[in-house]
Parts: structure tokens; sequence; C-alpha cells
């Protein structure tokens, strides 16, 4: 194994609601090496996206341990967790949501490099905020644009220019391509590949698309209502897939074919309330293979094969 850049041990985020304690991410453990990506998949309000917010400590986390470099962030300062930042960063969803529609895209730049006091004469800023915008491929002609009369692909290049204003070591990347056309996801994703090979980046890479996380991702994470089901490397998860969750997910993914569609797997059932759970197996009321014992005890996340994991009482018996 390489060098470790991030290492979580049982995180947790609980949220308070009128009805009670909502689990949005419960006992997440993983290391991720440098250079690597980690692609979290699952459906919608399974803790993803919380996750990653977490991390960065955009959540504060319940419990659990977050470590970057052996440093801790769980409990690191304001002045500690102001440098971090600038080593920890994140592209979001919505590009256009997550930029502010009053700042030209120079400006946009700027935020992180003023914020951080980078640079004392404003010429050296704005040849570092042209610089940025060349790496993203952002046309100079560009500068002085308004998000608004700007292209959604053209958004989320500002946002990675932004999260690259600091040369950050680690970027969670928060379903960077959902909101945008297929045509320009293809060329997000191969510049985040790019920049990933050509500054050493280190990505957590979260997405409800298997098809997307299978090109991007070195291992994969299979999240179901806060917890983690199944991890594994890409190759391995997708040629060998074994807990139930994460076959049915494998099975949705269109294959362009005139030979006829492939067997799908319909999950019926009811989806386990996320609040004050009770405990078993979460996935038990939607599981074919579901027994007694999956509803009396939570299932470990065991590894069943060489760096295999899966969080299934019946998952290395045959189905």
């Amino acid at each position: 194994m390489g060098e470790v850049l991030i290492e979580v041990k049982d995180l947790k985020k609980y949220f308070q609601t009128p009805t009670g304690v909502l689990h949005a991410v419960d006992g997440l453990t993983f290391k991720l090496e440098k250079g690597k990506t980690l692609g979290v998949v699952g459906e919608s309000g399974c803790g993803k996206s919380t996750t990653g917010r977490a991390i960065l400590r955009l959540h504060e986390p319940t419990s659990g341990e977050i470590l970057f470099e052996g440093k801790d962030v769980v409990h690191a300062s304001p002045k500690e967790m102001k440098h971090l930042r600038t080593e920890m960063q994140m592209i979001f969803q919505d590009p256009y949501a997550s930029l502010n529609p009053r700042k030209t895209v120079s400006q946009l730049i700027a935020e992180p490099l003023i914020l951080h006091k980078v640079y004392k004469k404003k010429a050296d800023q704005d040849a570092r905020i042209l610089e940025l915008m060349k790496l993203v491929g952002l046309s100079e002609r560009l500068v002085n644009t308004y998000p608004h009369e700007l292209d959604g692909g053209r958004r989320q290049r500002i946002g990675i220019a932004r999260a690259l204003a600091m040369n950050p070591k680690f970027i969670v990347c928060d379903e960077p391509v959902s909101a945008l056309d297929v045509s320009i996801q293809a060329q997000i994703l191969n510049l985040l590949k790019d920049l990933q090979e050509e500054l050493g980046l280190t990505y957590m890479f979260i997405t409800h698309d298997l098809s997307v996380v299978n090109c991007f991702s070195d291992e994969i994470i299979v999240m179901y209502l806060g917890q983690v089901v199944e991890h594994a490397s890409a190759e391995d998860l997708f040629e060998h897939p074994m807990h139930p969750y994460t076959k049915a997910l494998l099975s949705a993914i269109p294959i362009p074919s005139l030979k006829g569609k492939k067997d799908r797997i319909l999950l019926k059932g009811e989806i386990t309330s996320p609040i004050d759970p009770k405990p078993g197996c979460r996935f038990a009321l939607r599981c074919e293979y579901a027994q007694e014992k999956c509803f009396q005890e939570d299932p470990a996340l065991t590894e069943y094969t060489d760096s295999h994991f899966c969080a299934c009482h019946f998952c290395d018996q045959p189905k």
C-alpha cells in the first residue's frame, strides 16, 4: 500500500430532527492513498455528500476520527483548520449555485487568494488567475464575464479553478458532472483526470452514476442509508459484486446493445427509516435473500477476499 493521505475511522454524523435522530453517516472507515481516487456511490439520501462535507468539516462530525497526513482534523483549532482548508478543497454539484452571480470570473477565482492573503501585489494575483483559467481550459477573454453569461461546463471549470487556487492535495468532488450535459460531462471528467496526473491530486469522487465512477476511480465504496455495504477496487467490484444492493445498482447501468436488455434486479419493499434505526441490516426490507438474522443483528463490514469488504451476513453464500 502506498502513502496514506486521508484516514477515516468510525465517522458518524447525526442530525437532530423533530421525530428523532437521523443517522446520515454511521460508522464510516477507510484509507485513501496519495494520488488515488475513491469513488463513493449510492442512491440519493444514502449519506454520500454528508460524508464529504464531514471530512472537510463543513458539517461538524458527531464522532470518529479524520486524519489528514496524520493530523487530527476533527479537533483542529480554527487557525489549524484555516491552514488545512488550503490543502483540502471541494467541487460542488451545482456550479451556478456555488458561484456568486454578482462577481466576474476573475473575482470568483480570486476569492481564496484574497482570503488567505497569498499575494501582496495585484499584478501577481492577476497572473495567477490567468494561470488557473488556462489550467482548467477557460479562455482569457472570459475574465470579466459573469456566471449567468456562461454555460454549465464553463461554470464548473470556474469551480475547479477556485478549488485549485491554493494548490490543494485532496479534493472532494461532490457529483461534479451530474448537472451537466453528457458531452460536457466527458470533458470535465477528462479535465479532472488530467489535473490529477499533472498535479498529483487525490480525489474523493461522489456520484450516483456507477458507469462514471467505474472509469474514474481506483477504489469504490457503496453506501446505503449512512453505512458502507461494500468496499473494493473498481475492477473487483464490477467483476465480482458481493452485496445484493451493489448487484442491483450494477444491473441498472444501461448498456448500448442490439442483442437485448440484460437482467435487471428490481428492488421492492419499504426503505428503512434512517431516523433512530433499529438493529439489523438496513437493506433487509428490500433484500430478497434476507433471513431472520438480518433483522436482528447489524452485519459487520468484513474482508472476504483480498481488500474486498462486504457488510452482509450471507454475501459469501452462492445466490
